[in-house]
């Protein structure tokens, strides 16, 4: 049995090789005894026997300061003598296991009783005690010892050199196996032998095989792209993984944080252009919800990751890109990347310049723009990678759309290495757009849920098919009872059609009018069911409570009479805290259906199983084709819905024209530098001579105007008199705003202001905001200049106020993305009083802690908040490193001058 197993060889896992000490000794006395008596003892003994046979084998090994304690441990297997004892010791405790009705002196034992050699030959036993899948438990299963296996060891994931060696031997040894044999136990040597090898190749504790695995993947991804940006930094894109040339955790990161599992084929067929690849600019335009977003952010992440340059990505509103930054968050500290908000008030100017980090710089139109200038002036725009362009169709929107234009022309001219990338759902004229960006072009019809179009006239429903001679098809009548009140009060049967989906599915009706928006969810209220009010009670109640708390206790009448029904308004009239949450109940089904304006289809993300154009009418105006197009666009949820429906009601006067409406192309994108009387051309002159650093002449200088009200005037208008001397009434105006602003910073409660000045919330709130971006500019204006400091303090300051406009403590809590002031208030009333208090926070506890807060938004607050500290402390980095770094024109010493020469 001893020559049987020192022909057993076994290769080190180890990777440095040790000299190998053979177990010396012979049994003493006591353990001679030991042995005599095992067979004698019940399982706990007999443990304990078997474990002073290990113990005492080792006892006699000395260990150095300078060799581990388990260095020799898979030397045992290669041990003859204890290999024996333990062999012994198992055959004298199968003998006392035997049954107790069994003869002892008879032939008929179970032939599992017999050790594999009496029935097997040498060769063939010594086979059969390494096959696990025809082995039995062996009398160890009786006691297990802990040691002999590692904690968090996957057995049935590791594999062994002897095992492998040896898949032949088991095939032979089931064919060459008498029929009817019982499978024989393993034995202890066996059970040892096989627990130190799975050791041996085991992970370390606490850490599985398969997130080993996967970060070894991943660190081999990064490894690959690390080296080949050593080798080739020209404008190739480095590719570093397997998910469209970004990592695998990439791909795990938008399942886990978006809940994509896949990609649609347009997706993938339009990541994998040559353009794209070859990094030339691109526009590619499908309908509304058609993913295009989600291939910006893959390319965005790519630049970010493999090219190490800056992105820039555009989008039309605040609220779009406050929505954006909240979104990529989370991203950005998963990948180490930053994101920093350019909306308001919000962005530095220059950026922070990182050495480490790479940013994504969201802003809006015209932040984008000022951003572009700065780093245009300080030499840093090649540093932008990609610049992406959300709604491109925009290009042809006044005086925004002069701006865009702007800024992508600087772009153009002065970077040849930065890549242009812009999207849209509506597009014209696309070849003229292509020209202008040199760019190519991608453009699909795909839609995730079908959408059908329909036109309601009358009492009757037609489909829209432009192929048919009258563009309408006859698809139903509207059977809905009204009454002759009902009749008179809705006309155009809106009670019907909402009431047809609603509220097991969600609507949209879309209203020409802010105050239309309100009176049509009013009226709906008046003829819904009492079951609309017993629909998730619970939650419109929390809704009220927190519309009423960002009001400071004030609450819209209408909102207050509609919400319990399910039912609200969205205009840009409410304030930037209710359109918040109205948006956030509505994607949670808390409300089912919204009346709002055409702004709602160009902003937030709001799809339905039913959108209803209440007229073809925005204000006074017949819609544009895209504007229809983007609202009808809403119509179909994407993993909610199979089918999506819009319906447009007319009247006969309007007939005509609708016809054109929905059968037109796209109209055309024109340049608007010239409208105006050429404000957009004179505005691109004077900026471009900013950016070459010429100076302004001493007259220029001392050139100034001051507009400025009598107070005459403002007395005579506030006694109603009539005032007969001309005044500049664009000066008036401003004295008015100036007054509101005024009034703002000392109340500090919009309500309040708002029925003062007899203003909207919605438009007090966006004076608040470009007040604050004016104020902004300013003060960067005044950095420049030395003898201009006192300013500088001043305008600082005035400008954190105007952006925020609630109490000084609140003020760090604001800047964090997602918070508004009622929040803001939750958050320092509960202990959260500092950004670092955030960014700590555990968004489990958050969530408890705070009222009416989702786990969802504690995850967006911390994430938020930990970006913007990194932001802080990255910016104190730089200053800590500016301040260590060697000047360049530090005088030089006698010594170093001789040298010199």
């Amino acid at each position: 049995m001893n020559a049987e197993k020192r022909e057993l060889k076994v290769r080190r896992v180890s990777r440095s090789k040790r000299p190998r000490r053979s177990f010396s000794g012979s049994p003493t006395p006591a353990r001679k005894k030991a042995v005599a008596t095992l067979g004698r003892c019940p399982h706990d003994t007999a443990k304990r026997m078997l474990d002073s046979v290990v113990a005492d084998s080792n006892a006699n090994e000395y260990c150095s300061d300078d060799e581990d304690l388990f260095g020799d441990y898979d030397s045992i297997l290669c041990d003859s003598s204890l290999m024996a004892k333990l062999d012994n010791a198992e055959q004298i405790a199968r003998q006392q296991d035997r049954p107790p009705t069994a003869d002892p002196n008879s032939l008929a034992q179970p032939i599992s009783d017999f050790p594999p050699s009496l029935w097997l030959g040498k060769e063939d036993a010594v086979k059969h005690s390494f096959l696990d899948d025809d082995l039995t438990d062996s009398i160890l299963d009786g006691f297990k010892d802990n040691s002999f296996e590692l904690p968090a060891t996957e057995h049935h994931k590791t594999s062994t050199p002897v095992r492998t060696k040896r898949t032949q031997d088991i095939v032979n040894d089931r064919q060459t196996r008498p029929a009817g044999f019982p499978k024989v136990r393993r034995s202890m040597a066996d059970q040892m032998r096989k627990a130190m090898l799975s050791n041996a190749v085991a992970p370390p504790p606490g850490v599985s095989c398969t997130a080993a695995l996967k970060e070894a993947v991943v660190t081999e991804e990064m490894g690959v792209a690390a080296r080949a940006a050593e080798t080739c930094m020209s404008t190739e894109t480095t590719d570093l993984g397997p998910f469209f040339g970004l990592p695998s955790k990439v791909k795990d990161l938008v399942h886990k944080l978006r809940g994509i599992k896949d990609l649609y084929d347009w997706q993938k067929t339009c990541l994998n252009l040559d353009c794209v690849h070859e990094r030339r600019n691109l526009i590619y335009s499908l309908p509304t919800s058609g993913g295009k977003t989600l291939v910006a952010e893959i390319l965005i992440l790519r630049e970010l990751l493999c090219r190490k340059k800056d992105c820039l990505f555009i989008l039309p509103y605040v609220s779009l890109v406050q929505e954006k930054v909240r979104g990529l968050a989370s991203f950005g500290l998963e990948l180490d990347f930053m994101v920093e908000e350019y909306a308001g008030s919000k962005g530095r100017f220059p950026p922070v310049k990182r050495r480490d980090k790479k940013s994504l710089y969201i802003a809006t139109i015209e932040k984008a723009h000022s951003l572009v200038n700065s780093l245009i002036e300080n030499k840093r725009l090649d540093n932008i990678g990609l610049v992406v362009v959300d709604e491109l169709h925009m290009l042809g929107d006044g005086s925004r759309g002069a701006i865009i234009e702007m800024a992508l022309s600087k772009i153009l001219y002065m970077s040849q290495a930065t890549q242009i990338i812009g999207m849209s759902a509506t597009l014209g004229n696309i070849k003229d757009v292509q020209k202008f960006l040199k760019a190519e072009n991608y453009t699909n019809n795909f839609r995730p849920v079908q959408l059908k179009e329909y036109v309601k006239l009358k009492d009757s429903i037609y489909e829209v098919d432009p192929q048919e001679e009258d563009c309408f098809r006859f698809s139903r009548p509207l059977n809905f009872k009204y009454s002759s009140t009902m009749q008179k009060m809705d006309p155009d049967h809106i009670i019907a059609l909402v009431t047809e989906v609603i509220p097991a599915y969600s609507c949209l009706v879309f209203c020409p009018t802010q105050k239309n928006c309100e009176n049509v969810a009013g009226m709906i209220c008046k003829y819904l069911r009492e079951e609309f009010l017993r629909r998730k009670k619970e939650e419109k109640a929390v809704l009220l409570r927190e519309l009423r708390s960002s009001g400071g206790g004030s609450m819209c009448p209408v909102l207050q009479r509609t919400v319990p029904y399910g039912v609200a308004y969205h205009h840009s009239g409410l304030t930037s805290e209710e359109r918040k949450l109205v948006e956030e109940a509505y994607s949670h089904g808390v409300l089912c259906l919204l009346a709002c304006t055409s702004t709602l289809a160009a902003g937030v993300n709001l799809p339905a199983r039913r959108v209803i154009l209440r007229s073809p009418y925005v204000a006074t105006e017949f819609i544009k084709r895209s504007q229809y197009k983007q609202m009808v666009g809403r119509a179909g949820r994407a993993g909610i819905d199979t089918l999506g429906e819009s319906i447009l009601i007319l009247q006969d006067k309007d007939k005509t024209m609708a016809k054109n409406l929905v059968s037109a192309p796209m109209e055309t994108c024109y340049s608007n530098l010239m409208c105006g009387d050429g404000k957009g051309v004179l505005s691109l002159i004077l900026s471009l001579i900013g950016l070459s650093f010429t100076l302004l002449s001493v007259s220029e200088q001392k050139m100034s105007a001051a507009v400025g009200v009598p107070e005459s005037f403002v007395a005579r208008k506030a006694a109603g008199q009539t005032v007969k001397k001309n005044v500049n009434m664009a000066s008036v105006r401003r004295l008015y705003l100036a007054l509101v602003l005024f009034s703002l910073l000392k109340e500090t409660n919009l309500w309040s202001v708002a029925a003062k000045f007899q203003l909207s919330r919605g438009f007090i709130q966006t004076l608040l905001s470009s007040s604050s971006a004016f104020c902004s500019c300013v003060m960067h204006f005044t950095e420049e200049f030395d003898e201009f400091w006192p300013f500088k303090a001043l305008l600082a300051e005035l400008t954190r106020r105007l952006s925020y406009c609630v109490q000084v403590e609140l003020i760090p809590l604001m800047e964090v993305a997602g918070v508004m002031e009622s929040r803001a208030k939750q958050l320092y009333n509960a202990g959260y009083k500092t950004l670092a208090h955030l960014a700590n926070a555990d968004p489990d506890s958050l969530a408890k802690t705070v009222d009416n807060l989702y786990r969802k938004q504690a995850n967006q607050i911390v994430a938020s908040a930990k970006m913007l500290l990194n932001e802080k402390a990255a910016a104190l980095q730089e200053e800590v490193d500016d301040l260590f770094m060697m000047p360049h024109d530090l005088p030089l010493t006698q010594t170093q001058e001789q040298g010199t020469k």
